[in-house]
């Protein structure tokens, strides 16, 4: 005989609203109230002044809610990574059907793994000097080569490049993509950085000879939780980042956040866009310091060129034409010449008178004493005429003088490519010592 099969019953079918609310009274029932001991990952106060987190372990997590007048009651503000206990009861977000903790108290348990982990290194690094000022290294102003460390996908990426393209188009930038998140990230950031170092001297190997010199680093990415920034506080890529041979300029999550890498760094910047705006000074702002430096030099030349003009028109009042020069050598010669010439009338008529009362065998000596005086006066006179500067300028001489109006009597005097004034009987040339012998 066989047995009649069993009736098959019906599942019931449940409202999605409904079953929302069945598994929360189910939990309501079984679990609450709850005390959970986790580690705080991804805390937020939203506008409402309600808080929103995720509590974590080893092997799993749990999406935590806490509402304003409980998120009041708070004493600290809880930090990524701070190990905390709280009490509150499970629930389900029926909108998005989401199991969640509505925490009604929180408090310090301690500080979380990655956390401590963090302090640790912070505190080994720090002792051995890694983070002293005196090591950091001024960023350039004008960079022949920037470049970037980050993920392709990055929006850090996309703001970097934007801010060096609007502000430096004209500087090359190399980039050396890397994982910023995850577990090989560290080592690939640390690879990236190494890559960059190749470019960052004059004697790049020969496959890299037409590459850009790179003077400083960028190391940025976005914001996140401890989690996500896990990578930055890695020990080694620490001091990889000590051994740069040009700065490195961290621009590493938001304002809040730092990482280990960020006190290596020769200096931090609250932002990724930031990072690149302190080493893309704006074209414009470089033109215009150059044109104010064009206006103050030719300024400068102006009036040292009329400074030197007012110096050349003192000196020609001081020398005067030469044929000036000329005219009153003249007239003072003719003027000696006149003098002379009554100072030796009057010596002769008192001969004269002298020889009247002298005896007639005097008389062939006077004579001879008389006309060797007018053989010296005639060699006197002819002395004379021989000094007027314009006969001898006619005789072909010339008076040189220097650039400095100092009469040039020696070739000792003189240099190479010397600029000299030769003064003729007719005017002035100017003239250039090509040698001198």
């Amino acid at each position: 005989m066989f047995e009649p099969s069993p009736p098959v019953i019906s599942p019931q079918i449940w409202q999605v609203g409904a079953l929302c609310r069945a598994i929360a009274d189910a939990l309501d029932a079984r679990f609450n109230p709850v005390a959970v001991r986790g580690e705080v990952t991804g805390f937020a106060r939203a506008s409402s002044g309600h808080c929103y987190l995720t509590l974590k372990d080893d092997i799993g997590q749990i999406r935590c809610a806490m509402f304003r007048r409980a998120a009041l009651l708070l004493d600290f503000v809880p930090r990524d990574g701070e190990l905390v206990e709280v009490r509150g009861r499970l629930d389900v977000y029926g909108p998005r059907g989401d199991l969640q903790l509505i925490i009604e108290s929180m408090s310090r348990a301690g500080q979380g793994a990655l956390f401590e982990q963090f302090l640790k290194v912070k505190a080994k690094l720090e002792a051995q000097g890694l983070f002293d000022a005196a090591r950091k290294r001024p960023v350039p102003l004008q960079p022949r080569g920037i470049g970037i460390v980050t993920s392709l996908g990055a929006a850090a990426l996309h703001d970097v490049a934007t801010a060096l393209q609007r502000r430096v188009p004209h500087i090359p930038v190399v980039l050396a993509p890397a994982q910023v998140q995850g577990g090989n990230a560290a080592i690939e950031i640390k690879q990236a950085l190494v890559d960059l170092y190749r470019y960052c001297s004059n004697d790049q190997s020969t496959s890299q000879k037409d590459a850009p010199i790179i003077d400083v680093i960028l190391l940025v990415r976005g914001g996140g939780s401890i989690e996500d920034l896990a990578a930055f506080n890695d020990e080694s890529l620490a001091r990889t980042i000590a051994a740069s041979p040009v700065p490195v300029i961290s621009g590493i999550g938001h304002e809040t956040d730092f990482t280990i890498a960020d006190f290596c760094a020769d200096l931090r910047a609250p932002t990724p866009t930031a990072a690149a705006e302190l080493v893309a000074q704006p074209t414009s702002a470089w033109l215009g310091l150059l044109q104010n430096s064009q206006e103050r030099l030719q300024t400068a030349l102006i009036r040292r060129i009329d400074t030197l003009h007012q110096g050349l028109d003192t000196a020609a009042q001081r020398l005067g034409r030469p044929s000036e020069l000329s005219a009153k050598a003249q007239v003072a010669l003719a003027a000696q010449a006149q003098r002379l010439n009554a100072w030796v009338n009057r010596f002769v008529q008192t001969k004269n008178h002298d020889f009247k009362g002298m005896a007639l065998n005097h008389a062939q000596s006077t004579h001879r004493d008389l006309a060797r005086r007018q053989d010296q006066l005639e060699r006197l006179s002819l002395r004379l005429g021989l000094l007027d500067p314009g006969l001898v300028l006619q005789r072909g001489y010339a008076w040189l003088q220097d650039d400095q109006g100092r009469t040039v009597t020696s070739a000792r005097q003189t240099r190479p490519g010397q600029a000299v004034r030769a003064t003729l009987a007719d005017g002035m040339v100017d003239l250039t010592v090509a040698n001198r012998g």
